[in-house]
């Protein structure tokens, strides 16, 4: 047959058969071909034997943009396999061989896979090269990728400091990082495909570890880290925290395991030796009360003797009165002895979390005359003016009557020692809302201001003048304790050495009790302020501190820290307030206050919602729910104030408490 060419009018190249033969079947045949190059995607080009573009189809053109003019010149003279250097040679190798052959080209960024194919003619003789193009830019690109995020990968796998290996379901090492080798003294070529219990001198297969290992990979749920301990024969004894995650591969039925082995060899061994030390300090401080408690036992023995006898001859009225002054020197300082005795075991029962104090409701008026008159003898000794300055109105307090004398005793006592003799101490006091406010001020040697930090520390002492009286320093420490044990506060302030010194102490008012409760009353009463509340967040820090604040202002709180804890909670104790946090696990604040609403009992409970949105639509949604006021985090302690003064004070306003 003699074939002959031509060309279509949009650029396709088609071969016309012999004149001779069947038109009819011939042109069906053309129509066929052209049809079916045309349905193909793949850039095409025919090239005949004398390295000529016979044809090529529309892919060809689009994605090349060869045109009509390209036909009967050599394909190099296209851009794209302009970049193919030898393209006619490559041509003719793949004809002479009639073997295919593909190479990557590139072209403006892109890549290209070209496959170079023989095609032959009817009496089997070669005919040329079919070309065709395949735009392989993504592939590399997802290939480039993959390694490098195989490099990076690794990279990090060995850079972890921890030992870590992965193994298949029979425990056989697929690949471990550097920490793994190092640790345990093998290389990469002796482990891989090796059984861990196989590995060389390191008895795997001890019981205690095996049977852990195993556990970890035919662990269905996640395998909780575990410590063990054991014998390696290159490395020692060691203790190490186990732990192991399951690695699934897409398209693989076996998962990979990995396993790491964090040593903690060292921080047991340190653990340990903290519990030690913990523990020779407990033995120590309770041989330390032991000897206080001995120690007072044994001072009070002969001072019992000693304050009756100078009691005895002072009622005597002995006629000598060079005598007077000796008796009254015995008893003041057998009263002051009594004092350091007694400030020693308090201070140790406050240590030791065992001092409880007896609170009644307290005339601070009385408490004072009571503290300066167990001081008088002091005061009188170093002949100090002491004034004393309180509020007009009487002032109550919740507290224990002895430890609020001994407080105000130890101040005005500490003023006396650094006080000149003739010196002034002002002891004034000043109610201010539920606060009283008490100053105990002297104008004796005053405090170096780098030291006004220390001196309620245990057994400080601030050495202020070559004259001062000094003592034990546990008064000041004491009289902190006791304050804040009451719920005060208690500071010292000073210009510095020669200035004097002022301890501001401030403790909490009682309010009045109700005129109905006609028995004592041993517990503050805060009246219709004190509230039960109900604090749901999933956050514990923000749920506990925000109680906390509640709590130091009177109110009863109770924590919940997901959805259903809450509601459980707030159906149990029918709280007056609950903030209940937004994104809550198990149940979202949302539903917590549609369930809340839609019981009976939750009508009426002031539902706060705690979220950190607070757009227009939250605060719409969090109104559609059932809550009555939206609050964005973090809240100020004003607002909540302000939130729960806004309930009003009323019976009907309020649950039961």
């Amino acid at each position: 047959m003699v074939a002959r060419a031509h060309v279509t009018d949009d650029g396709w190249f088609g071969g016309v058969f012999d004149p001779s033969g069947d038109h009819a079947r011939a042109d069906e045949l053309h129509g066929d071909l052209i049809g079916i190059l045309e349905a193909v995607a793949l850039p095409i080009i025919v090239v005949g034997p004398d390295f000529k573009v016979d044809c090529f189809n529309r892919a060809a053109t689009i994605a090349l943009g060869l045109t009509p003019a390209h036909v009967g010149r050599p394909p190099s003279d296209n851009g794209l396999l302009a970049e193919f250097k030898d393209l006619e040679k490559h041509c003719a190798r793949v004809i002479a061989d009639g073997v295919s052959s593909r190479c990557e080209v590139a072209h403006e960024g892109r890549w290209f896979l070209l496959r170079v194919a023989p095609y032959t003619g009817r009496g089997e003789e070669s005919a040329g090269v079919v070309l065709t193009l395949t735009n392989v830019t993504a592939f590399r690109a997802s290939i480039d990728q993959a390694i490098y995020e195989r490099e990076y990968t690794k990279a990090i796998f060995n850079t972890v400091s921890g030992p870590i290996v992965i193994v298949d379901a029979d425990l056989r090492v697929q690949t471990a990082n550097r920490a793994f080798y190092e640790m345990f003294q093998v290389s990469r070529d002796e482990t891989q495909g090796v059984r861990l219990n196989e590995l060389r001198n390191h008895k795997w297969d001890g019981p205690q570890l095996w049977a852990l290992v195993k556990d970890a990979v035919s662990a269905t749920a996640e395998f909780q880290p575990v410590e063990v301990e054991h014998d390696f024969a290159l490395i020692g004894r060691r203790t190490l925290l186990l732990d192991a995650r399951p690695l699934s591969r897409e398209g693989h039925s076996e998962h990979l395991i990995l396993l790491t082995f964090q040593d903690i060899s060292d921080r047991k061994q340190a653990e340990a030796q903290l519990r030690r030390n913990e523990q020779t300090l407990k033995e120590a401080d309770r041989k330390k009360d032991q000897f206080l408690a001995i120690l007072a036992h044994e001072l009070r023995n002969p001072l019992g003797p000693v304050r009756n006898a100078a009691h005895y001859l002072k009622l005597k009225e002995i006629p000598d009165p060079e005598l007077k002054r000796p008796v009254e020197m015995i008893e003041r300082q057998v009263e002051h002895m009594a004092r350091l005795i007694d400030d020693l075991l308090d201070v140790s029962r406050i240590s030791r979390g065992v001092l409880e104090l007896r609170r009644e409701r307290l005339d601070f008026e009385e408490v004072v005359k009571a503290a300066v008159d167990a001081c008088h003898d002091e005061i009188d000794a170093r002949h100090h003016a002491l004034r004393v300055s309180l509020p007009k109105a009487p002032v109550t307090l919740h507290a224990d009557r002895h430890r609020l004398i001994q407080v105000f005793c130890n101040l005005i006592s500490n003023a006396s020692k650094y006080t000149p003799v003739g010196g002034r101490i002002d002891f004034t006091a000043q109610q201010n809302g539920d606060t009283l406010d008490v100053w105990v001020k002297d104008n004796g040697a005053g405090i170096p201001r780098e030291k006004l930090s220390e001196i309620f520390e245990l057994f400080a002492q601030v050495d202020r003048s070559l004259d001062h009286q000094g003592g034990l320093g546990i008064g000041l420490t004491l009289s902190r304790e006791l304050v804040e044990l009451h719920g005060g506060t208690i500071d010292a302030r000073s210009e510095g050495l020669g200035h004097g010194s002022t301890i501001a102490v401030k403790l909490p008012i009682a309010h009045a009790a109700p005129a109905t409760v006609p028995t004592a009353i041993t517990e503050p009463q805060t009246g219709a302020k004190v509230r039960r509340i109900v604090i749901a967040d999933d956050n514990e820090d923000a749920a506990e501190s925000l109680a906390q604040y509640l709590e130091l202002d009177g109110h009863r709180v109770s924590l919940a820290y997901d959805g259903e804890a809450a509601l459980k909670m707030i159906a149990e104790s029918l709280p007056e307030v609950a903030f209940v946090d937004i994104g809550m696990p198990k149940v979202n604040g949302y539903d917590v206050a549609r369930r809340i609403r839609e019981s009976a009992w939750g009508k009426s409970i002031h539902l706060v919602a705690l979220t950190g949105f607070g757009q227009d639509s939250d605060r719409q949604l969090a109104s559609e729910a059932g809550f009555n006021t939206h609050l964005v985090k973090p809240v100020s302690p004003d607002r909540i104030t302000e939130i729960l003064a806004e309930l009003g004070n009323s019976s009907k306003d309020k649950l039961p408490l």
